[in-house]
């Protein structure tokens, strides 16, 4: 459903002086509407409202729809926004490579970095956090296993790699506490290859499993993505309550058997998914 704007929209708004969005102590001479109307653009998807139409914008920023579609299509092509389906828009891949280099800019590593590695000295096993890109995920921090026999497990992953969100337990956590309609969206675009007889290959599938996902508030990975490679995954919160990263636990089934994993090592994912929640700014309802 639509948002209602709070704002009243200029009658004219490409000759308006002060737009209902500006900022009117940072205008200048150098000042450029342009970028700042790109931005506002980009500031209307949140996420309680992911997929807005062009109407929508121009509703809520006091912008005529002609003028607004101009802006919308070069953000397009320039990979800020994506079309879905619906002929609707969300925020698109440029917007995440921005948000990385935000978070690292800010020390989002250097803050959990020692959640991960304290996790993995209690464990012996590969600490991961990721944050979901489009399709994929996105390796934000790593704790490699001081295991020997763990070796095998790293397969080369390192800050900044990708891996499929469909056949990965951080993935799958990240695909679950999406919107519903973003959801459905990324679903539908989706190719989903058999990399082992484990492998989630149907989308109904798919849906089902991340649907249990969102009811246990946890992921399992049984040796979907490559054979010998096992993990759980739980959700990461900030400040607003959203699910914005997911931390995990990877194994061999040779070490720990995936019920194991779960259980014994499942309550420690959880407290260190907490803490790092809590350093993001999120609280649980007893804490406000």
């Amino acid at each position: 459903m639509p948002r209602m704007s709070s704002r009243a929209p200029a009658a004219t708004a490409e000759d308006a002086s002060t737009p209902p969005w500006a900022l009117p102590i940072l205008r200048g001479p150098r000042y450029s509407q342009s970028l700042e109307r790109g931005l506002a653009i980009l500031g209307c998807f949140t996420p309680e409202h992911p997929v807005l139409g062009i109407a929508d914008i121009a509703d809520e920023l006091g912008m005529s729809r002609s003028t607004t579609h101009r802006y919308v299509t070069t953000l397009l092509a320039l990979g800020y926004l994506e079309q879905g389906r619906s002929r609707k828009y969300r925020l698109g891949l440029r917007v995440t490579d921005l948000g990385m280099s935000a978070l690292n800019s800010t020390g989002l590593r250097e803050h959990v970095h020692p959640f991960l590695e304290e996790l993995r000295e209690r464990t012996g096993y590969t600490i991961g956090l990721a944050v979901l890109d489009g399709p994929e995920i996105l390796y934000v921090d790593r704790a490699r296993s001081w295991r020997r026999t763990e070796r095998d497990t790293d397969i080369g992953l390192y800050p900044g790699s990708r891996m499929p969100a469909y056949c990965t337990a951080m993935g799958k956590v990240l695909l679950a506490y999406l919107p519903d309609e973003v959801q459905r969206e990324l679903i539908a675009q989706l190719r989903l290859e058999r990399n082992t007889p484990s492998t989630i290959t149907s989308k109904q599938g798919l849906r089902a499993e991340l649907e249990r996902i969102s009811e246990d508030g946890y992921a399992l990975n049984d040796q979907e993505l490559r054979p010998g490679l096992q993990a759980i995954a739980v959700p990461v919160r900030d400040e607003s309550r959203e699910v914005v990263a997911a931390v995990g636990i990877a194994a061999s089934p040779e070490a720990i058997s995936l019920a194991e994993l779960a259980d014994a090592l499942g309550p420690h994912l959880i407290s260190t998914a907490a803490r790092i929640s809590s350093r993001l700014g999120y609280r649980r309802d007893d804490e406000l």
